[in-house]
């Protein structure tokens, strides 16, 4: 079987990591964002020859156009990383509608679409695997991130469901669950503070993420699994 893997999200932070790690491992990548021209920088710097393209994942005809552009240029795809994640911060009384509706359209449908498109191919290969990339937040709760939380705690409700779907289709579906990891998401964020209460006392790397993310992708008897990875914040909330 070719290593055919899609990375929603892969022009930046966790997504870019993993994309990084796979292309070292051997592995044909489509890395895939919103914005062409970042998803082509991403796959540009990876060498090889791993595609780019466009996609609002939100947008099923967007999501099934690309699955078969990704299948007409690299092959069926047989791994599936879904790290397309957005965040508005806001107490619940403050958060306007729109911001409510964009987040769970990116965060939850968006990987909904994408694994229903990527295990209609699976199927087909008799094998597969997923991993969506969720939040200790989805978890834990964090207060401002009541909407954010709703989307990543559905992600861990919806990928052990689909987990038990697909088993017998020799499909897995996992979820990492990432705690204060340095991206353009918590970049506004008062680290010095908040590592006091991260018991391995520092904010994650996008790579050290990657690596939870290709082990899931890889380990061919764990699935419906959620793998936090959080220098142990959970511990302490």
């Amino acid at each position: 079987m070719d290593k055919v893997c899609a990375v929603f999200g892969g022009s930046r932070g966790i997504g870019r990591a993993v994309a990084q790690l796979m292309a070292r491992k051997g592995y044909r990548l489509a890395v895939i964002a919103r914005n062409l021209e970042g998803a082509k920088a991403a796959a540009g710097d990876l060498g090889g020859d791993h595609l780019a393209f466009s996609c609002d994942v939100a947008k099923e005809h967007d999501v099934q156009n690309t699955f078969e552009e990704m299948e007409k240029h690299l092959g069926r795809v047989n791994f599936l990383v879904n790290a397309a994640g957005i965040n508005r911060d806001s107490l619940l009384v403050r958060t306007k509608t729109e911001d409510m509706v964009s987040q769970l359209h990116t965060n939850l449908l968006g990987s909904m679409l994408t694994c229903k498109a990527a295990v209609r191919t699976m199927i087909q290969q008799q094998g597969g695997s997923i991993v969506n990339v969720g939040s200790i937040v989805g978890l834990k709760g964090n207060s401002g991130q009541s909407v954010y939380g709703a989307s990543k705690g559905g992600l861990v409700g919806f990928s052990r469901a689909l987990a038990k779907e697909v088993a017998r289709k020799k499909i897995r579906v996992n979820v990492v669950a990432p705690g204060f990891v340095h991206t353009d998401m918590t970049k506004h964020l008062k680290e010095e503070h908040l590592k006091k209460n991260i018991p391995l006392g520092r904010f994650g790397e996008t790579l050290e993420v990657a690596h939870a993310v290709v082990f899931l992708l890889e380990s061919p008897y764990i699935t419906g699994h959620v793998l936090v990875v959080d220098g142990g914040l959970q511990l302490m909330l």
